[in-house]
């Protein structure tokens, strides 16, 4: 919601910083087709995959991002919920025995966060130079 409010305001379609309803509502429908769409597998994952949670293993993994994410919250920090949850999950499971964790797919998981900053970068200069591209064209007409 900030990022687009953000291009709103630099674009001056709006004059100020507030994010307007429909932003909120555009987003909030986004995350939830997401959710509806592709969030079982992330459940998944991170729920059984990285390890066989126990009820007690799922309260301290929650205590403790929680406990993460309201500190961030408070110092205003950007966190992404996905990767503390995914990281208290690790922690508890190697507090109980570290064999007991499946690295590999704890592997993937950071191998996925950290490919994620340059391939958006470069979805963004891809989207930058279509748009860009299109606007010649339309302007050149």
């Amino acid at each position: 919601m900030g990022v687009i409010t953000m291009a709103l305001v630099s674009l001056g379609y709006l004059g100020s910083f507030a994010v307007p309803w429909w932003v909120v509502l555009l987003c909030a429908a986004a995350i939830s087709l997401g959710t509806a769409s592709g969030g079982w597998r992330i459940i998944k994952t991170v729920g059984s995959s990285i390890y066989k949670l126990k009820p007690v293993n799922g309260f301290a993994a929650q205590t403790a991002s929680a406990g993460v994410i309201m500190g961030a919250a408070v110092l205003g920090w950007p966190v992404s919920t996905t990767h503390v949850v995914s990281s208290s999950i690790t922690g508890v499971g190697s507090a109980e025995r570290v064999k007991a964790v499946r690295w590999t797919t704890a592997f993937d998981i950071a191998l996925a966060w950290i490919i994620t900053i340059p391939a958006s970068a470069l979805v963004a200069a891809a989207a930058y130079l279509a748009g860009n591209f299109i606007l010649r064209l339309v302007r050149g007409f």
